[in-house]
């Protein structure tokens, strides 16, 4: 069975030959990604309620919210919230099957107040953030693509596409892993370091720069000093670990729009920018890889929220993603490899209209010798779609 799958050399400079490169990472307790992630727990607590009554997962997508920002008066030492965080959860859910009522509403807004209190562990979930549940039912067209999950594989709800690429480039690996380090052994070391870290990374040849937005929580920051203090030493701290991944040069900026003379600070009363009127949209932040990367390909799908069953914006974004991976991993010389997988609506999920891969070969390496191997990834995994679907119940998958 032809799976379309379509593998070209690809002529382009490779991106660390080119000069100027940008990647930017909006980490965990900024506004876009809480609602990526809010809508991402309500989809997967919606799939285990749906599998405990009804024995499968029903046709519903939660990609649509909005975190609407609030009003702080931050302060050294504490801070007051004036006006609460407010939530809203939209989208669509099936809430009857064969007689069975599911409480989708309640269901969403528990998940979603148990994934805030978990990511902003600085809030205080009773006066601090309003969740609204305001789930609509899916249309019935819609849903009638969906019906079909039971057969071999779903079929595609839309005509769209998903995008991924590998591996990663040094500033890619540098972003990703300076968030992960402040959002593990940085953060435990030092509280008054906010979840709310944007990560905006410029490569200039081979002169990498590093800006970063950190909301600090000043219930943690005795005064002034304290904070310039904390940022020298985020300054440094992350200089380390970025050299880890890197022998080119590496410059750190924390909080450049600071002006302590006037008392002007990233101060918060709970980490996020959230509380102090910056709103947050599903599908504006990260993309499933983790990042925002404009040198390379991408799809603007918000893969949170929507369904792991048949929904193309996840599982297509998600796949790309893994089989780039996977293909760079597996096949010796490759340099650069884009994966574009193209779905047409109502044909079976592992059924693409195209599956492209695109491929930088390291010089000396035989187009031939890697193509006929990444075929074979491609059509492995594209018989394997459905492994998505559970690996994004279980949480296995990250999707921004």
């Amino acid at each position: 069975m032809s799976r379309n799958i379509r593998v070209e050399n690809l002529e382009q400079t490779p991106i660390e030959q080119q000069r100027i490169e940008l990647v930017e990472r909006k980490g965990i307790g900024h506004p876009d990604s809480l609602m990526d992630g809010i809508a991402e727990s309500v989809s997967r607590a919606l799939c285990r309620a749906y599998m405990e009554e009804c024995g499968a997962v029903l046709h519903h997508n939660t990609d649509q919210g909005e975190v609407v920002g609030g009003e702080t008066i931050p302060a050294f030492g504490g801070g007051k919230v004036i006006r609460p965080i407010y939530v809203l959860l939209v989208g669509r859910a099936t809430k009857q099957f064969n007689g069975i009522h599911i409480p989708t509403d309640t269901i969403a807004i528990h998940a979603a107040r148990e994934y805030i209190r978990t990511t902003l562990t600085n809030a205080n979930m009773e006066q601090d953030v309003i969740v609204d549940g305001r789930l609509g039912e899916g249309s019935t067209d819609l849903r009638d693509v969906f019906r079909p999950c039971q057969e071999h594989k779903p079929r595609a709800n839309d005509t769209s596409f998903g995008v991924g690429h590998a591996p990663f480039s040094e500033t890619e690996t540098i972003v990703k892993a300076v968030s992960d380090f402040i959002d593990g052994p940085l953060r435990k070391k030092y509280p008054a370091i906010g979840q709310d870290v944007k990560i905006m990374g410029l490569r200039d040849s081979d002169t990498i720069s590093l800006t970063l937005a950190v909301a600090m929580v000043g219930r943690y920051c005795s005064g002034i000093r304290e904070y310039l203090e904390l940022k020298q030493t985020m300054a440094d701290e992350i200089s380390k670990v970025a050299r880890k991944h890197t022998s080119r040069q590496v410059k750190v900026d924390v909080n450049t729009a600071d002006d302590p003379d006037r008392g002007s600070v990233f101060l918060t009363v709970n980490g996020t920018s959230a509380e102090m009127g910056d709103d947050g949209s599903v599908g504006r932040g990260n993309r499933c890889n983790g990042l925002i990367t404009p040198n390379r390909p991408m799809s603007m799908e918000a893969t949170s929220g929507k369904n792991p069953i048949n929904h193309i914006g996840k599982i297509y974004n998600l796949l790309a993603t893994q089989v780039a991976r996977d293909c760079v991993a597996q096949v010796d010389g490759i340099d650069e490899l884009y994966i574009r997988i193209l779905s047409q609506i109502g044909n079976p999920i592992d059924q693409p209209l195209v599956a492209s891969a695109q491929i930088i070969p390291k010089a000396g390496v035989k187009f031939r010798k890697v193509a006929s191997e990444v075929e074979a990834i491609i059509d492995a995994q594209l018989e394997d779609v459905t492994c998505i679907t559970g690996k994004v119940i279980n949480g296995e998958l990250s999707t921004f």
